[in-house]
């Protein structure tokens, strides 16, 4: 069995026949699957989950995804749980029902459990999951799956921006990038990969600023290492200046 085969097994296991269907986003549906991308995975229930469900969700997917997956390292999970009433009708701001990623691994080490919250992320998520069209269990995304407003999807992006900006010492790469996909969703109107974000945004920057994100650019492609010891002071530089342009992209003043 692959990983994803793996991932589906515990996902029918864990909710059973609530379970309305099951969707790749993320880089699978945009260009393709870089050396470093997550396995992005939308599940759509039919009524909110348990805490038992999402522990036992938690458990079982801290076995399959990252570098510490029992049988030998494997991709990144991050997978994304939603009751379809909760999203179909679509609604600001949305309700996650769960969410696994890596990066909250010591968390679930620790024994926290993800519970339900307002997910920002879900309005991007949920556009590219239309737009992949990519259904792994259950009909098509556009029978389960309400389209999120451009408006909607413009205030999500922005208002996600501050939290991105707090992980910048922790995760450079995947924050310079998605700053760029941001700065690009807002400025063309579409969603694009990251790499595909980072070459548009490659063509605007100042000279100054296009070393530290071709470099997160080329190591997410699988090109370069990705060291930010002696970059920091350039990613910093380019985060300010990316968040400055994604604010006036969204206040209408888009070069």
């Amino acid at each position: 069995m692959t990983q994803l085969d793996d991932v589906l097994h515990l996902v029918r296991r864990v909710l059973g026949d609530d379970l309305t269907g099951a969707y790749l986003h993320g880089s699978a549906v945009l260009d393709g699957l870089r050396p470093s991308s997550d396995l992005d995975v939308l599940v759509v229930v039919r009524r909110r989950t348990t805490d038992e469900e999402r522990r036992a969700l938690t458990t079982g997917l801290m076995r399959l995804s990252g570098p510490q997956a029992v049988n030998g390292p494997a991709r990144p999970v991050e997978l994304t749980v939603v009751a379809q009433d909760d999203i179909r009708p679509w609604r600001y701001p949305p309700r996650c029902e769960f969410l696994y990623g890596e990066w909250l691994r010591e968390d679930f080490e620790r024994g926290v459990v993800p519970g339900p919250a307002t997910a920002l992320d879900l309005a991007p998520l949920i556009t590219m999951t239309l737009h992949g069209d990519t259904a792994l269990l259950g009909p098509p995304p556009a029978e389960v799956l309400a389209p999120v407003p451009h408006d909607d999807l413009r205030r999500a992006i922005v208002a996600g921006v501050p939290d991105l900006l707090a992980d910048l010492e922790s995760d450079t790469r995947n924050v310079l990038l998605t700053l760029a996909r941001v700065w690009t969703t807002l400025a063309t109107g579409t969603i694009k990969s990251k790499d595909a974000a980072a070459a548009w945004a490659l063509g605007l920057l100042p000279p100054e600023h296009r070393p530290a994100l071709a470099l997160a650019r080329s190591a997410y492609r699988g090109e370069q290492a990705d060291d930010w010891h002696a970059h920091m002071p350039q990613a910093r530089a380019l985060a300010a200046h990316l968040a400055a342009e994604i604010r006036g992209s969204a206040d209408g003043t888009v070069r």
